[in-house]
C-alpha cells in the first residue's frame, strides 16, 4: 500500500475559554499512514492536506469511522468510534511531511510518536516546540490555561472542592498519555511526554528524563537524561549523576550514552560516551577537561582534553585522589546490570 504522509492522529484535547489547544491526546498514533487511510478521511474532512490540525466534530468524528472502517484501517474506525462517543474537543491532524511542528496538536503528535517508539530521538523534527506548545497548569482536572487558573480553583472551592495543580510546564508527564510496555517508573511527573523508554528501562525515583531523550532498554536509570541525551542498552546512570543536554548553557553537541555504561552517583557528562565506559562516582567530565591519559604499565603517557575522547569505548575515567588529576584507562571491567531487576517489566 502506497505510505503517503508522515504520520497522523485521531485525537481528543483541551481547549481554553478562546477555543485554543492546550493538549492533545492521540490514542494511538500513525507512522507513514497509508494513502487509503488518508482519502478515507478525505472523504468527510477535506482539503486534508499539508501539515494540518482540522477540529471536528462527534458527527464528523462517527463518519469518519463509518469512512474508514471500509478501507485498511480497522483499527483506527475502532479508535475514531470511541472518540465520537464522547464530548471533548475532538481533531484530525496530519503532517505530510516531518517539518517544524505549527500548532499544539502537530507538537503533541510528534511527541506522541516519540512516547511510542514509533520514532527515536533525534529522528524527527521538534525546531521551535518550545514556542509552539502554552505554558499549562496540570492538575487532577486536566490541562488548565493559566489566565484562567485563579477562577477555575476559586470554583472548585465554592464547590468544597479542590483544584490541585500538580505543575506549571509546556510539558505534561508521558504516563497520562502512553505508558510503554515492559518498563517501571518510580515517580512517573518525572519522565516527560515525548521521552523514548525502550523495554526493560526501570526509571527510579530520582531519575528523570527530558523529551526527545530515552532510553534504548534495558536500563537502570537513577539519574538526569536531559534533552537530546540517549542512552544504550545496559547502561547504569547512578543515583543524582546527569547527563548534559543541548537546551541550555550553548552546548550543541549532542550527548550520547553506549552500552553497558556507568554514570556513578552523582557524577556527569559533557561528552558522547562509547561502549563501556565508567565515569566514577561524583565526576563530572566536560569537553574541556584536560584528561590524564595512564598506560598499560600505570604510568602517564600525557594530556588530552575530554572532548578528544568522545565516542571511544572501554575508557575508566577516575579521580586521582592524591593530586586530584582527572585520569583515563583502559576499563577492564563492562558494566552488567542485575537481570533480576529487569527480568518482570
Amino acid at each position: 500500500m502506497t505510505q503517503a504522509s508522515f504520520a497522523f492522529g485521531l485525537g481528543l484535547g483541551t481547549q481554553n475559554s478562546k477555543g485554543e489547544w492546550l493538549d492533545t491526546f492521540y490514542p494511538s498514533p500513525l507512522l507513514n499512514p497509508t494513502a487509503e487511510l488518508i482519502k478515507a478521511v478525505q472523504t468527510v474532512i477535506a482539503p486534508l492536506q499539508g501539515n494540518t490540525a482540522i477540529a471536528v466534530t462527534s458527527e464528523e468524528m462517527a463518519q469518519i469511522a463509518d469512512a474508514i472502517a471500509a478501507s485498511d484501517s480497522a483499527a483506527q474506525a475502532t479508535i475514531a468510534a470511541q472518540l465520537a462517543s464522547g464530548n471533548q474537543p475532538l481533531v484530525i491532524t496530519l503532517l505530510s511531511s516531518d517539518d517544524a511542528p505549527g500548532s499544539v496538536p502537530e507538537g503533541y503528535l510528534k511527541l506522541h510518536l516519540l512516547s511510542h517508539r514509533l520514532v527515536k530521538p533525534h529522528s524527527i523534527n521538534l525546531t521551535g516546540l518550545f514556542g509552539v506548545l502554552p505554558n499549562v497548569a496540570w492538575t487532577n482536572l486536566g490541562a488548565v490555561d493559566i489566565g484562567e487558573l485563579a477562577d477555575r480553583q476559586l470554583q472548585a472551592r465554592l464547590k468544597g472542592e479542590l483544584l490541585e495543580v500538580m505543575s506549571v510546564d509546556k510539558f505534561p508527564k508521558m504516563t497520562n498519555y502512553v505508558v510503554p510496555a515492559g518498563v517501571r517508573i518510580a515517580h512517573t511527573a518525572r519522565v516527560r511526554l515525548g521521552a523514548y523508554l525502550g523495554e526493560g528501562t526501570t526509571i527510579m525515583h530520582e531519575g528523570f528524563v527530558n523529551f526527545n531523550a530515552g532510553t534504548e532498554g534495558p536500563g537502570m536509570i537513577e539519574g538526569r537524561i536531559s534533552a537530546g541525551v540517549m542512552v544504550g542498552s545496559g547502561s547504569d546512570l547512578g543515583g543524582g549523576c546527569s547527563t548534559m543536554g543541548t537546551l541550555s548553557g550553548g552546548n550543541n553537541i549532542i550527548i550520547s550514552v553506549g552500552k553497558e555504561c556507568l554514570i556513578g552517583a552523582n557524577a556527569g557528562v559533557g561528552i558522547p560516551l562509547g561502549d563501556r565506559c565508567t565515569i566514577e562516582a561524583g565526576l563530572y567530565i566536560t569537553a574541556g577537561s584536560v584528561i590524564t591519559m595512564i598506560d598499560a604499565d600505570g604510568a602517564s603517557a600525557g594530556t588530552t582534553k575530554a572532548r578528544d575522547l568522545s565516542g571511544q569505548s572501554d575508557l575508566l575515567f577516575r579521580r586521582n585522589s592524591k593530586n586530584g588529576a582527572i585520569e583515563v584507562l583502559t576499563n577492564r571491567s563492562a558494566i552488567a546490570l542485575n537481570e533480576m531487576l529487569h527480568a518482570h517489566n
